[in-house]
Protein backbone atom coordinates (compact mmCIF):
# COMPACT_ATOMS: atom_id res chain seq x y z
CA UNK A 1 0.00 0.00 0.00
CA UNK A 2 2.92 2.80 0.78
CA UNK A 3 4.65 1.86 -3.05
CA UNK A 4 1.31 2.18 -4.51
CA UNK A 5 0.50 5.34 -2.58
CA UNK A 6 3.59 6.60 -2.76
CA UNK A 7 4.13 6.06 -6.75
CA UNK A 8 0.66 7.38 -7.47
CA UNK A 9 1.12 10.32 -5.75
CA UNK A 10 4.86 11.33 -6.64
CA UNK A 11 4.38 10.67 -10.48
CA UNK A 12 2.25 13.90 -10.84
CA UNK A 13 5.76 15.94 -9.54
CA UNK A 14 8.41 13.91 -11.82
CA UNK A 15 10.42 16.94 -13.08
CA UNK A 16 11.27 18.12 -9.33
CA UNK A 17 12.33 14.55 -8.51
CA UNK A 18 14.53 13.91 -11.72
CA UNK A 19 16.10 17.56 -10.29
CA UNK A 20 16.38 15.61 -6.69
CA UNK A 21 17.70 12.75 -8.61
CA UNK A 22 20.58 14.75 -10.33
CA UNK A 23 21.80 17.50 -7.84
CA UNK A 24 21.83 13.91 -5.49
CA UNK A 25 23.73 12.72 -8.41
CA UNK A 26 26.57 15.02 -8.05
CA UNK A 27 26.55 16.03 -4.55
CA UNK A 28 27.13 12.18 -3.96
CA UNK A 29 29.79 11.86 -6.41
CA UNK A 30 31.45 15.59 -5.14
CA UNK A 31 31.85 13.87 -1.58
CA UNK A 32 33.15 10.48 -2.97
CA UNK A 33 35.97 12.78 -5.12
CA UNK A 34 37.15 14.84 -1.85
CA UNK A 35 38.58 12.23 0.21
CA UNK A 36 41.06 10.98 -2.81
CA UNK A 37 41.89 14.75 -3.29
CA UNK A 38 42.62 15.42 0.62
CA UNK A 39 44.86 11.65 -0.22
CA UNK A 40 46.43 13.54 -2.94
CA UNK A 41 47.25 16.99 -1.22
CA UNK A 42 48.73 14.60 2.09
CA UNK A 43 50.62 12.31 -0.39
CA UNK A 44 52.07 14.42 -2.95
CA UNK A 45 52.11 17.70 -1.65
CA UNK A 46 52.79 17.79 2.51
CA UNK A 47 55.08 14.54 2.05
CA UNK A 48 57.06 16.27 -0.55
CA UNK A 49 56.62 19.93 0.53
CA UNK A 50 55.42 20.65 -2.71
CA UNK A 51 53.44 24.33 -1.59
CA UNK A 52 52.28 25.14 -5.10
CA UNK A 53 50.92 21.52 -5.45
CA UNK A 54 49.01 22.04 -2.08
CA UNK A 55 47.39 25.40 -3.24
CA UNK A 56 46.28 23.80 -6.82
CA UNK A 57 44.81 20.75 -5.12
CA UNK A 58 43.26 22.82 -2.09
CA UNK A 59 41.07 25.64 -4.66
CA UNK A 60 39.81 22.26 -5.98
CA UNK A 61 38.80 20.58 -3.08
CA UNK A 62 36.83 24.39 -2.23
CA UNK A 63 35.40 24.16 -5.64
CA UNK A 64 34.30 20.57 -5.27
CA UNK A 65 32.61 21.28 -1.67
CA UNK A 66 31.19 24.16 -2.95
CA UNK A 67 29.32 22.37 -5.70
CA UNK A 68 28.44 19.50 -3.23
CA UNK A 69 26.92 22.01 -0.61
CA UNK A 70 25.16 23.81 -4.00
CA UNK A 71 23.70 20.55 -5.01
CA UNK A 72 22.63 19.66 -1.65
CA UNK A 73 20.61 22.67 -1.50
CA UNK A 74 18.95 22.63 -4.42
CA UNK A 75 18.10 19.06 -3.73
CA UNK A 76 16.65 19.16 -0.49
CA UNK A 77 14.38 22.10 -1.70
CA UNK A 78 12.86 20.37 -4.37
CA UNK A 79 12.41 16.97 -2.28
CA UNK A 80 10.58 19.64 0.32
CA UNK A 81 8.48 20.62 -2.77
CA UNK A 82 7.56 17.10 -3.51
CA UNK A 83 7.19 16.07 -0.10
CA UNK A 84 4.80 19.59 0.79
CA UNK A 85 2.93 18.65 -2.37
CA UNK A 86 2.41 15.12 -1.90
CA UNK A 87 1.10 16.00 1.88
CA UNK A 88 -1.54 18.73 0.47
CA UNK A 89 -2.89 15.80 -2.29
CA UNK A 90 -3.33 13.40 0.18
CA UNK A 91 -5.36 16.08 2.24
CA UNK A 92 -7.33 17.19 -0.24
CA UNK A 93 -8.07 13.97 -1.54
CA UNK A 94 -9.00 12.27 1.93
CA UNK A 95 -11.29 15.30 3.07
CA UNK A 96 -12.90 15.04 -0.80
CA UNK A 97 -13.58 11.27 0.27
CA UNK A 98 -14.83 11.94 3.47
CA UNK A 99 -17.16 14.32 2.17
CA UNK A 100 -18.91 12.01 0.23
CA UNK A 101 -19.23 9.66 2.98
CA UNK A 102 -22.82 9.13 4.20
CA UNK A 103 -23.32 8.95 8.24
CA UNK A 104 -22.84 5.33 7.61
CA UNK A 105 -19.38 5.46 6.44
CA UNK A 106 -18.12 8.28 9.27
CA UNK A 107 -19.78 6.31 12.08
CA UNK A 108 -17.77 3.13 10.90
CA UNK A 109 -14.51 4.77 11.14
CA UNK A 110 -14.83 7.43 13.78
CA UNK A 111 -14.70 11.21 13.40
CA UNK A 112 -11.77 10.92 15.57
CA UNK A 113 -9.97 8.40 13.63
CA UNK A 114 -10.62 10.25 10.21
CA UNK A 115 -9.36 13.44 11.70
CA UNK A 116 -5.93 11.36 13.10
CA UNK A 117 -5.60 9.57 9.32
CA UNK A 118 -5.86 13.61 7.69
CA UNK A 119 -3.49 14.74 9.52
CA UNK A 120 -0.63 12.46 11.78
CA UNK A 121 -0.78 9.91 9.13
CA UNK A 122 -0.65 11.88 6.22
CA UNK A 123 2.45 13.66 7.95
CA UNK A 124 4.24 10.38 8.00
CA UNK A 125 3.62 9.67 4.85
CA UNK A 126 4.84 13.29 3.88
CA UNK A 127 7.83 12.95 5.75
CA UNK A 128 8.73 9.53 4.47
CA UNK A 129 8.19 11.26 1.12
CA UNK A 130 10.64 13.93 2.11
CA UNK A 131 13.62 11.84 3.48
CA UNK A 132 13.26 9.07 0.39
CA UNK A 133 13.84 11.91 -1.69
CA UNK A 134 16.80 13.09 -0.35
CA UNK A 135 18.14 9.97 0.35
CA UNK A 136 16.95 7.78 -2.02
CA UNK A 137 19.88 8.41 -3.85
CA UNK A 138 22.75 9.83 -1.71
CA UNK A 139 22.71 6.60 0.92
CA UNK A 140 23.41 3.76 -1.80
CA UNK A 141 26.07 6.30 -4.08
CA UNK A 142 27.69 6.92 -0.62
CA UNK A 143 27.55 2.82 0.25
CA UNK A 144 28.51 1.50 -2.93
CA UNK A 145 30.71 4.22 -4.33
CA UNK A 146 32.24 4.53 -1.03
CA UNK A 147 33.00 1.12 -0.75
CA UNK A 148 34.45 0.85 -4.48
CA UNK A 149 37.06 4.06 -3.60
CA UNK A 150 37.86 2.38 -0.74
CA UNK A 151 39.05 -0.59 -2.34
CA UNK A 152 41.04 1.43 -4.90
CA UNK A 153 42.85 3.21 -2.03
CA UNK A 154 43.32 -0.36 -0.36
CA UNK A 155 42.98 -3.65 -1.11
CA UNK A 156 44.44 -4.47 1.87
CA UNK A 157 41.71 -3.15 4.64
CA UNK A 158 38.68 -4.14 2.90
CA UNK A 159 38.35 -6.95 4.91
CA UNK A 160 37.30 -4.58 7.81
CA UNK A 161 34.07 -3.51 5.90
CA UNK A 162 33.47 -7.43 4.83
CA UNK A 163 32.80 -7.62 8.89
CA UNK A 164 31.15 -4.18 9.97
CA UNK A 165 28.45 -3.68 7.40
CA UNK A 166 26.50 -6.84 7.41
CA UNK A 167 26.96 -6.78 11.09
CA UNK A 168 25.40 -2.98 10.95
CA UNK A 169 22.81 -4.05 9.00
CA UNK A 170 21.74 -7.23 11.04
CA UNK A 171 21.70 -4.80 14.03
CA UNK A 172 19.20 -2.85 11.93
CA UNK A 173 16.48 -5.30 10.88
CA UNK A 174 16.11 -6.62 14.53
CA UNK A 175 15.51 -3.72 15.61
CA UNK A 176 12.98 -2.73 12.71
CA UNK A 177 11.42 -5.90 13.12
CA UNK A 178 10.10 -4.87 16.54
CA UNK A 179 8.56 -1.43 15.04
CA UNK A 180 6.13 -2.41 13.02
CA UNK A 181 3.33 -3.83 15.56
CA UNK A 182 4.26 -0.72 17.58
CA UNK A 183 3.82 1.47 15.13
CA UNK A 184 0.36 0.12 14.67
CA UNK A 185 -0.22 -0.06 17.98
CA UNK A 186 0.93 3.98 18.44
CA UNK A 187 -1.42 4.77 15.90
CA UNK A 188 -4.52 3.13 17.26
CA UNK A 189 -4.05 4.46 20.48
CA UNK A 190 -3.38 7.97 19.48
CA UNK A 191 -6.77 7.48 17.83
CA UNK A 192 -8.32 6.73 20.85
CA UNK A 193 -6.70 10.20 22.39
CA UNK A 194 -8.42 12.33 19.21
CA UNK A 195 -11.89 9.99 20.21
CA UNK A 196 -11.64 11.02 23.89
CA UNK A 197 -10.25 14.40 24.08
CA UNK A 198 -12.88 15.39 21.12
CA UNK A 199 -16.02 13.97 23.41
CA UNK A 200 -15.02 15.72 26.36
CA UNK A 201 -14.32 19.14 24.63
CA UNK A 202 -17.84 18.55 22.15
CA UNK A 203 -19.79 17.41 25.97
CA UNK A 204 -18.26 20.02 27.86
CA UNK A 205 -21.12 21.43 29.66
CA UNK A 206 -22.59 17.74 30.20
CA UNK A 207 -19.72 16.89 31.72
CA UNK A 208 -19.62 19.98 34.07
CA UNK A 209 -23.54 19.85 34.91
CA UNK A 210 -23.38 16.52 36.01
CA UNK A 211 -19.88 16.79 37.81
CA UNK A 212 -18.12 14.26 35.58
CA UNK A 213 -14.76 16.35 35.31
CA UNK A 214 -12.58 13.81 37.55
CA UNK A 215 -13.97 10.89 35.64
CA UNK A 216 -13.44 12.22 32.23
CA UNK A 217 -9.82 13.22 33.27
CA UNK A 218 -9.37 9.58 34.36
CA UNK A 219 -10.64 8.40 30.87
CA UNK A 220 -8.32 10.96 29.21
CA UNK A 221 -5.16 9.88 31.70
CA UNK A 222 -5.55 6.49 30.70
CA UNK A 223 -5.90 6.95 27.28
CA UNK A 224 -2.96 9.23 27.29
CA UNK A 225 -0.92 6.55 29.45
CA UNK A 226 -1.64 3.71 26.62
CA UNK A 227 -0.19 5.81 23.94
CA UNK A 228 2.87 7.03 27.07
CA UNK A 229 3.67 3.25 26.93
CA UNK A 230 4.13 2.28 23.38
CA UNK A 231 5.66 5.97 22.74
CA UNK A 232 8.19 5.42 24.70
CA UNK A 233 8.83 1.60 23.55
CA UNK A 234 9.68 3.27 20.12
CA UNK A 235 11.73 5.38 21.41
CA UNK A 236 13.98 2.92 23.17
CA UNK A 237 14.19 1.29 20.24
CA UNK A 238 15.50 4.33 18.22
CA UNK A 239 17.50 5.33 21.51
CA UNK A 240 18.93 1.60 20.90
CA UNK A 241 19.81 1.84 17.32
CA UNK A 242 21.70 4.93 17.16
CA UNK A 243 24.60 4.04 19.73
CA UNK A 244 24.59 0.57 18.27
CA UNK A 245 25.12 2.24 15.08
CA UNK A 246 27.93 4.64 16.21
CA UNK A 247 29.11 1.83 18.20
CA UNK A 248 29.94 -0.54 15.28
CA UNK A 249 31.37 2.70 13.22
CA UNK A 250 33.89 3.60 15.90
CA UNK A 251 34.85 0.21 16.17
CA UNK A 252 35.42 -0.13 11.98
CA UNK A 253 37.73 3.21 12.17
CA UNK A 254 39.79 2.04 15.43
CA UNK A 255 39.98 -1.03 13.47
CA UNK A 256 41.45 1.14 10.51
CA UNK A 257 43.30 3.15 12.41
CA UNK A 258 45.36 0.22 13.96
CA UNK A 259 45.62 -2.33 11.23
CA UNK A 260 45.83 0.67 8.81
CA UNK A 261 48.62 1.68 11.06
CA UNK A 262 50.46 -1.37 10.79
CA UNK A 263 50.65 -0.90 6.93
CA UNK A 264 52.29 2.53 7.12
CA UNK A 265 54.69 1.38 9.73
CA UNK A 266 55.46 -1.66 7.02
CA UNK A 267 55.80 1.15 4.34
CA UNK A 268 52.77 -1.01 2.82
CA UNK A 269 50.64 2.19 2.22
CA UNK A 270 50.58 5.58 2.56
CA UNK A 271 49.17 8.36 5.49
CA UNK A 272 47.02 9.86 2.85
CA UNK A 273 45.80 6.91 1.46
CA UNK A 274 44.94 5.61 4.72
CA UNK A 275 43.48 8.79 5.92
CA UNK A 276 41.29 8.49 2.68
CA UNK A 277 40.39 5.45 3.28
CA UNK A 278 39.19 6.25 6.69
CA UNK A 279 37.17 8.79 5.10
CA UNK A 280 35.28 6.53 3.18
CA UNK A 281 34.86 4.21 5.99
CA UNK A 282 32.82 7.01 7.50
CA UNK A 283 30.91 7.53 4.36
CA UNK A 284 30.06 4.02 4.03
CA UNK A 285 28.69 3.58 7.45
CA UNK A 286 27.55 6.65 7.00
CA UNK A 287 25.20 6.10 4.08
CA UNK A 288 24.76 2.49 5.66
CA UNK A 289 23.15 4.70 8.64
CA UNK A 290 20.82 6.52 6.35
CA UNK A 291 19.55 3.23 5.10
CA UNK A 292 18.38 2.15 8.49
CA UNK A 293 16.86 5.39 9.26
CA UNK A 294 14.86 5.10 6.27
CA UNK A 295 13.98 1.82 7.09
CA UNK A 296 12.67 2.51 10.76
CA UNK A 297 10.45 5.33 9.11
CA UNK A 298 9.13 2.66 6.92
CA UNK A 299 7.43 0.96 8.77
CA UNK A 300 5.33 3.91 10.97
CA UNK A 301 4.84 5.73 7.25
CA UNK A 302 3.31 1.63 5.53
CA UNK A 303 0.66 1.61 8.70
CA UNK A 304 0.20 5.48 7.80
CA UNK A 305 -0.58 4.54 4.34
CA UNK A 306 -2.65 1.71 5.18
CA UNK A 307 -5.28 3.44 7.38
CA UNK A 308 -4.91 6.23 4.91
CA UNK A 309 -5.57 3.35 1.57
CA UNK A 310 -8.98 2.16 3.65
CA UNK A 311 -10.23 5.64 3.35
CA UNK A 312 -9.61 6.03 -0.04
CA UNK A 313 -11.48 3.02 -1.18
CA UNK A 314 -13.79 2.90 0.80
CA UNK A 315 -16.70 3.54 -1.10
CA UNK A 316 -19.84 5.92 -0.28
CA UNK A 317 -22.95 3.94 0.10
CA UNK A 318 -24.70 6.82 -1.93
CA UNK A 319 -24.02 5.87 -4.74
CA UNK A 320 -24.02 8.43 -7.84
CA UNK A 321 -26.13 6.89 -10.55
CA UNK A 322 -24.66 6.72 -13.56
CA UNK A 323 -26.60 8.87 -15.68
CA UNK A 324 -27.94 11.32 -13.33
CA UNK A 325 -31.52 13.00 -13.93
CA UNK A 326 -31.06 16.55 -13.81
CA UNK A 327 -34.32 17.72 -15.07
CA UNK A 328 -36.83 17.40 -12.11
CA UNK A 329 -40.63 17.25 -13.62
CA UNK A 330 -42.65 18.18 -10.14
CA UNK A 331 -40.47 20.81 -8.11
CA UNK A 332 -41.95 19.93 -4.31
CA UNK A 333 -43.30 17.01 -5.06
CA UNK A 334 -41.85 14.69 -1.96
CA UNK A 335 -42.91 10.50 -2.19
CA UNK A 336 -42.07 7.73 0.14
CA UNK A 337 -43.63 4.49 -1.60
CA UNK A 338 -43.09 1.14 0.97
CA UNK A 339 -39.82 2.83 1.91
CA UNK A 340 -37.67 0.59 4.83
CA UNK A 341 -34.36 1.53 6.48
CA UNK A 342 -32.19 -1.04 8.07
CA UNK A 343 -28.87 -0.02 10.06
CA UNK A 344 -26.16 -2.50 9.10
CA UNK A 345 -25.54 -5.20 11.51
CA UNK A 346 -29.02 -4.54 12.83
CA UNK A 347 -31.65 -7.58 13.50
CA UNK A 348 -34.75 -5.13 12.89
CA UNK A 349 -35.65 -2.16 10.39
CA UNK A 350 -35.54 1.27 11.99
CA UNK A 351 -38.36 1.91 9.01
CA UNK A 352 -40.82 -1.05 7.62
CA UNK A 353 -43.12 0.20 4.88
CA UNK A 354 -43.26 4.33 5.10
CA UNK A 355 -45.26 5.66 2.47
CA UNK A 356 -47.06 9.34 2.29
CA UNK A 357 -47.23 12.28 -0.50
CA UNK A 358 -46.55 15.88 0.04
CA UNK A 359 -47.80 17.96 -2.68
CA UNK A 360 -46.00 20.95 -3.56
CA UNK A 361 -47.19 24.22 -0.68
CA UNK A 362 -48.46 21.26 1.54
CA UNK A 363 -47.41 20.83 5.17
CA UNK A 364 -46.85 17.04 6.40
CA UNK A 365 -45.96 16.79 9.92
CA UNK A 366 -44.35 13.60 11.74
CA UNK A 367 -44.49 12.84 15.13
CA UNK A 368 -44.00 9.63 17.16
CA UNK A 369 -42.61 8.42 20.55
CA UNK A 370 -38.68 8.87 20.60
CA UNK A 371 -36.59 6.51 18.81
CA UNK A 372 -39.72 5.86 16.56
CA UNK A 373 -37.36 6.90 13.60
CA UNK A 374 -38.58 9.90 12.75
CA UNK A 375 -35.15 12.01 12.23
CA UNK A 376 -34.26 8.61 10.22
CA UNK A 377 -37.85 8.96 7.76
CA UNK A 378 -36.34 12.72 6.78
CA UNK A 379 -32.99 11.76 6.24
CA UNK A 380 -33.92 9.47 3.20
CA UNK A 381 -35.51 12.51 2.46
CA UNK A 382 -32.28 14.37 1.22
CA UNK A 383 -30.59 10.87 0.70
CA UNK A 384 -28.17 11.16 3.56
CA UNK A 385 -29.08 7.72 3.97
CA UNK A 386 -30.54 5.12 0.91
CA UNK A 387 -33.83 3.43 1.57
CA UNK A 388 -32.85 -0.74 1.88
CA UNK A 389 -36.33 -1.01 0.06
CA UNK A 390 -38.38 0.87 -1.14
CA UNK A 391 -38.67 3.90 -2.98
CA UNK A 392 -38.04 7.78 -2.10
CA UNK A 393 -38.96 10.46 -4.63
CA UNK A 394 -38.28 13.88 -4.59
CA UNK A 395 -39.28 16.49 -7.65
CA UNK A 396 -41.24 13.68 -8.85
CA UNK A 397 -37.44 11.43 -9.32
CA UNK A 398 -36.48 8.72 -7.79
CA UNK A 399 -33.61 10.09 -5.51
CA UNK A 400 -31.32 7.38 -6.36
CA UNK A 401 -31.53 8.90 -10.01
CA UNK A 402 -31.23 12.58 -9.50
CA UNK A 403 -28.54 14.46 -9.75
CA UNK A 404 -27.09 14.69 -5.94
CA UNK A 405 -26.17 18.48 -6.61
CA UNK A 406 -29.75 19.46 -8.28
CA UNK A 407 -31.11 17.45 -5.57
CA UNK A 408 -29.60 18.74 -2.48
CA UNK A 409 -30.34 22.81 -3.81
CA UNK A 410 -34.00 21.98 -3.68
CA UNK A 411 -33.96 20.70 0.12
CA UNK A 412 -33.49 23.30 2.59
CA UNK A 413 -32.88 20.99 5.83
CA UNK A 414 -32.93 22.21 9.14
CA UNK A 415 -31.73 19.07 11.62
CA UNK A 416 -32.01 18.50 14.66
CA UNK A 417 -29.07 19.47 16.27
CA UNK A 418 -28.17 22.37 14.18
CA UNK A 419 -24.54 23.60 13.56
CA UNK A 420 -23.20 26.80 12.79
CA UNK A 421 -20.30 27.61 11.51
CA UNK A 422 -17.34 29.69 12.67
CA UNK A 423 -17.66 33.34 11.02
CA UNK A 424 -20.03 35.65 11.66
CA UNK A 425 -24.07 35.68 11.59
CA UNK A 426 -23.90 36.37 7.22
CA UNK A 427 -21.15 33.98 6.79
CA UNK A 428 -23.25 31.28 7.85
CA UNK A 429 -26.55 32.64 6.20
CA UNK A 430 -24.22 32.86 3.24
CA UNK A 431 -23.80 29.01 3.13
CA UNK A 432 -26.77 28.49 2.34
CA UNK A 433 -26.54 30.73 -0.69
CA UNK A 434 -22.53 32.58 -1.30
CA UNK A 435 -24.52 35.45 -3.49
CA UNK A 436 -27.42 36.34 -1.26
CA UNK A 437 -27.85 40.11 -0.74
CA UNK A 438 -28.28 41.70 2.88
CA UNK A 439 -32.33 42.05 1.60
CA UNK A 440 -32.37 38.48 1.46
CA UNK A 441 -30.66 37.35 4.75
CA UNK A 442 -32.71 40.06 6.35
CA UNK A 443 -35.72 38.65 5.43
CA UNK A 444 -34.76 34.76 5.92
CA UNK A 445 -34.38 36.40 9.81
CA UNK A 446 -37.83 37.75 9.93
CA UNK A 447 -39.53 34.96 8.65
CA UNK A 448 -37.25 32.67 11.17
CA UNK A 449 -37.91 35.03 14.32
CA UNK A 450 -34.37 36.17 14.55
CA UNK A 451 -34.34 39.73 13.08
CA UNK A 452 -34.77 40.69 16.69
CA UNK A 453 -31.81 39.52 18.37
CA UNK A 454 -29.49 40.17 15.32
CA UNK A 455 -30.50 44.08 15.76
CA UNK A 456 -29.36 44.11 19.12
CA UNK A 457 -26.01 42.80 18.19
CA UNK A 458 -23.74 46.20 17.80
CA UNK A 459 -22.39 44.19 14.76
CA UNK A 460 -25.57 42.92 13.00
CA UNK A 461 -25.09 40.57 10.30
CA UNK A 462 -21.41 40.59 11.31
CA UNK A 463 -21.31 39.95 14.61
CA UNK A 464 -19.33 36.97 15.25
CA UNK A 465 -20.29 33.22 15.67
CA UNK A 466 -17.95 31.02 17.63
CA UNK A 467 -17.71 27.41 16.35
CA UNK A 468 -20.75 25.29 16.55
CA UNK A 469 -22.67 28.22 17.71
CA UNK A 470 -21.87 28.21 21.08
CA UNK A 471 -21.81 32.15 21.78
CA UNK A 472 -25.44 32.14 20.96
CA UNK A 473 -28.33 30.56 22.91
CA UNK A 474 -29.83 27.07 21.78
CA UNK A 475 -33.28 28.96 20.24
CA UNK A 476 -31.01 31.13 18.63
CA UNK A 477 -28.91 28.82 17.20
CA UNK A 478 -32.06 26.77 16.31
CA UNK A 479 -33.52 30.34 14.45
CA UNK A 480 -30.47 30.95 12.37
CA UNK A 481 -30.32 27.46 11.14
CA UNK A 482 -33.94 27.74 10.19
CA UNK A 483 -32.76 31.36 8.40
CA UNK A 484 -30.16 29.57 6.68
CA UNK A 485 -31.95 27.41 5.27
CA UNK A 486 -35.13 29.53 3.92
CA UNK A 487 -32.02 32.16 2.51
CA UNK A 488 -31.26 28.56 -0.26
CA UNK A 489 -35.07 29.14 -1.46
CA UNK A 490 -35.36 25.45 -1.23
CA UNK A 491 -38.74 24.03 -3.12
CA UNK A 492 -39.08 21.42 -0.10
CA UNK A 493 -38.00 22.40 3.94
CA UNK A 494 -37.44 20.08 5.98
CA UNK A 495 -37.56 20.61 9.86
CA UNK A 496 -36.12 18.22 11.84
CA UNK A 497 -37.66 18.97 15.57
CA UNK A 498 -36.52 22.15 14.52
CA UNK A 499 -38.55 23.82 16.93
CA UNK A 500 -37.63 22.36 20.23
CA UNK A 501 -35.54 25.04 21.82
CA UNK A 502 -38.45 27.98 21.02
CA UNK A 503 -41.14 29.08 23.56
CA UNK A 504 -44.51 28.58 22.53
CA UNK A 505 -45.24 32.21 21.27
CA UNK A 506 -42.18 32.45 19.03
CA UNK A 507 -43.09 28.81 17.45
CA UNK A 508 -46.30 30.08 16.60
CA UNK A 509 -44.95 33.51 15.02
CA UNK A 510 -42.47 31.56 13.37
CA UNK A 511 -45.15 28.81 11.98
CA UNK A 512 -47.40 31.58 10.73
CA UNK A 513 -44.24 33.07 8.80
CA UNK A 514 -43.48 30.29 7.00
CA UNK A 515 -46.98 29.23 5.70
CA UNK A 516 -47.81 33.10 4.87
CA UNK A 517 -43.92 34.39 3.14
CA UNK A 518 -42.90 30.56 1.62
CA UNK A 519 -46.92 29.62 0.73
CA UNK A 520 -45.86 27.53 -2.17
CA UNK A 521 -42.87 25.66 -0.35
CA UNK A 522 -43.39 21.54 0.81
CA UNK A 523 -42.80 21.64 4.11
CA UNK A 524 -41.94 18.45 6.56
CA UNK A 525 -42.19 19.04 10.01
CA UNK A 526 -40.79 16.26 12.68
CA UNK A 527 -41.98 18.29 16.01
CA UNK A 528 -42.62 16.26 19.69
CA UNK A 529 -45.11 19.45 20.48
CA UNK A 530 -48.28 18.61 19.12
CA UNK A 531 -49.05 22.16 18.85
CA UNK A 532 -46.73 22.73 16.61
CA UNK A 533 -48.32 20.76 13.99
CA UNK A 534 -52.10 20.96 14.38
CA UNK A 535 -52.49 23.35 11.63
CA UNK A 536 -50.71 20.73 9.25
CA UNK A 537 -52.50 19.53 6.15
CA UNK A 538 -51.26 16.06 6.91
CA UNK A 539 -49.80 14.46 10.15
CA UNK A 540 -48.15 11.39 9.75
CA UNK A 541 -48.06 9.33 12.89
CA UNK A 542 -44.50 6.49 13.40
CA UNK A 543 -44.84 3.95 16.17
CA UNK A 544 -42.04 1.57 16.57
CA UNK A 545 -40.78 2.56 12.83
CA UNK A 546 -44.01 1.79 11.07
CA UNK A 547 -46.73 4.00 9.94
CA UNK A 548 -49.78 3.80 11.99
CA UNK A 549 -51.81 6.94 11.20
CA UNK A 550 -52.23 9.88 8.53
CA UNK A 551 -54.73 12.63 8.40
CA UNK A 552 -55.42 15.73 9.70
CA UNK A 553 -55.55 16.83 13.65
CA UNK A 554 -59.29 15.71 14.07
CA UNK A 555 -59.27 12.63 12.25
CA UNK A 556 -56.63 11.34 13.90
CA UNK A 557 -57.60 11.94 17.39
CA UNK A 558 -60.79 9.77 16.44
CA UNK A 559 -59.15 7.12 14.96
CA UNK A 560 -55.24 6.62 15.81
CA UNK A 561 -54.78 5.41 19.73
CA UNK A 562 -51.28 6.55 19.84
CA UNK A 563 -51.59 10.03 18.44
CA UNK A 564 -54.56 10.34 21.26
CA UNK A 565 -51.86 9.26 23.45
CA UNK A 566 -49.78 11.72 22.45
CA UNK A 567 -52.22 14.80 22.63
CA UNK A 568 -53.40 13.40 25.83
CA UNK A 569 -49.74 13.32 27.54
CA UNK A 570 -48.91 16.55 26.28
CA UNK A 571 -52.56 18.22 27.72
CA UNK A 572 -51.83 16.22 31.30
CA UNK A 573 -47.85 18.03 31.28
CA UNK A 574 -49.64 21.31 30.36
CA UNK A 575 -52.12 21.53 32.40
Amino acid sequence: MLLRLLTTYLSKYWPLLAAVLIFQFGSALAALFLPTLNASIIDQGVAAGDVPFILRMGGWMIVVALGQILSAVIATYCAARVAMSVGRDLRNDIFGKVSGFSEREVSSFGAGSLITRNTNDVQQVQMLAMMSATMLVMAPLMSIGGIVMAVRQDVGLSWILAISIPVLLVAAALVISRMVPLFRSYQSRLDAVNRVLREQLSGVRVVRAFVRESIEEQRFRVANTDIMVVGRQVGSLFVLVFPLVLLIMNVTIVGVVWFGGIEVDAGNTQVGTLFAFMQYVGQILGGVMMASFMAMMIPRAAVSAERIGEVLASETTLIPPARPVTTLPRPGQVELIDASFTYPGADQPVLSGISFRAEPGETVAIIGSTGSGKTTLVNLIPRLFDATSGTVRVHGVDVKDADLDILWRGIGLVPQRPFLFAGTIASNLRFAKEDAADEELWRALEIAQAADFVRARPDGLEATISQGGTNVSGGQRQRLAIARAIVREPDVLVFDDSFSALDLTTDARLRQALWRELPEVTKIVVAQRVSTITDADRIIVVEDGRMVGAGTHEELLSTVVTYREIVESQMAVDA
